[in-house]
């Protein structure tokens, strides 16, 4: 781990530390801390990750959490979110419930592209995650670490918690197998069960923070030590796909493991690239190599591009005669993706899968219309 890694962690640990001795209460916090006001009763991830992510802030980190749905307590505390039926920044009241709340990240920040409503957390993250990231990082607050951080956070972990806490279905239609181990369900199973004797929640709200808290840096921890150098080696590639291939449509990863499929989506809109990429390259972990269809979209399983048909299913010898490539080791089924010993071998293999590409989409006796690819 590099110095500058340690002090992150550090500065993390210490944060950790520090909300963890704040307390959690019902009535008025005593001395000079702040209040940070939310409801009662049966609690959401929402709301835990709300006061969790303000208690990462140096001016929150001594906070009481005040749990009530009664006003004159309310309008005691510093911040309230989740309760008290208004959304009004300037006064730090992040409610989502009233009906004349619709608000996205896209429509409190224009130059953001997520529509999806906020809950309690997401208004939080909103006006405050810049500042939390920054103070997390040692950053600055409108430098680019933070900014490219901001974004992953929100689309791979707030995001998420907004969507399901406000009902939003992840894709039309009936769902093909139950999400039972989302950090919201995990949450929600810190409540009392419905025939416990003791139905009070303190404790298990004070252990829903805990754990929200520990996910959201244990996420930061691996944006800032996974996620950025992935894309900064994704964005490199893109920079050099023409010294791959002449097509531009071939990347190539010179490190194994790298996780390039959801950042290559996202790059491919950041620099607006003038044709879509098709195939990736990339060693394996034994030191051979493998060429991958990109996919069609995110998450998807249908490919833009599959290995040839006559290929799927072979492997070793058989495929290496079939190809006309020497040193194959196997295509999948589907096509998705291919192996060969040698670098050389998958480009060969990417190549003559551009070539049956081209030569399926030109018209017959017209060879291949310009833009294809």
């Amino acid at each position: 781990m590099t110095h500058a890694q340690c002090h992150v962690m550090r500065r993390a640990a210490r944060i950790m530390a520090a909300a963890a001795g704040a307390c959690v209460g019902t009535g008025v916090g005593t001395g000079a801390a702040p209040r940070i006001g939310t409801h009662d009763g049966t609690f959401h991830c929402d709301e835990a990750l709300a006061c969790a992510l303000l208690r990462l802030l140096p001016r929150f980190r001594d906070a009481e959490v005040v749990r009530t749905r009664d006003p004159q307590r309310l309008a005691q505390c510093e911040v309230v979110v989740d309760v008290g039926g208004e959304y009004d920044p300037e006064r730090h009241r992040y409610d989502h419930h009233q009906r004349s709340f619709t608000h996205s990240m896209r429509s409190l920040r224009p130059d953001k592209p997520w529509s999806t409503k906020l809950s309690s957390a997401g208004l939080i993250y909103c006006h405050f995650g810049s500042q939390i990231l920054a103070e997390l990082l040692g950053q600055l607050e409108d430098g680019p670490v933070v900014a490219a951080l901001y974004d992953q956070l929100y689309e791979s972990f707030v995001e998420e918690i907004d969507a399901i806490d406000n009902g939003i279905a992840q894709a039309e239609g009936e769902p093909r197998y139950a999400l039972s181990s989302t950090l919201s369900a995990r949450v929600g199973r810190l409540n009392p069960r419905w025939n416990d004797p003791d139905q009070d929640t303190e404790a298990g709200f004070q252990r829903a923070m805990e754990l929200v808290r520990s996910e959201f840096l244990e996420r930061v921890d691996h944006c800032q030590r996974s996620w950025l150098p992935a894309r900064a080696l994704v964005h490199e590639s893109i920079q050099r796909r023409f010294e791959v291939d002449s097509s531009g449509a071939v990347l190539e990863l010179p490190q194994a493991g790298c996780p390039w499929q959801e950042l290559l989506f996202r790059l491919e809109r950041e620099l607006a690239l003038p044709q879509p990429l098709l195939l990736v390259l990339f060693p394996d972990r034994a030191g051979q190599w493998r060429v991958q269809s990109v996919p069609r979209a995110p998450h998807s399983f249908q490919s833009r591009l599959p290995l040839p048909e006559p290929w799927r299913g072979l492997r070793d010898e058989a495929l290496s005669r079939l190809s006309g490539i020497p040193g194959c080791v196997f295509v999948h089924a589907t096509g998705f993706i291919g192996g060969h010993r040698t670098r050389e071998g998958a480009l060969e293999m990417a190549r003559r899968t551009l070539e049956q590409h081209k030569g399926e989409e030109a018209p017959p006796g017209t060879g291949t219309p310009k833009g294809t690819l």
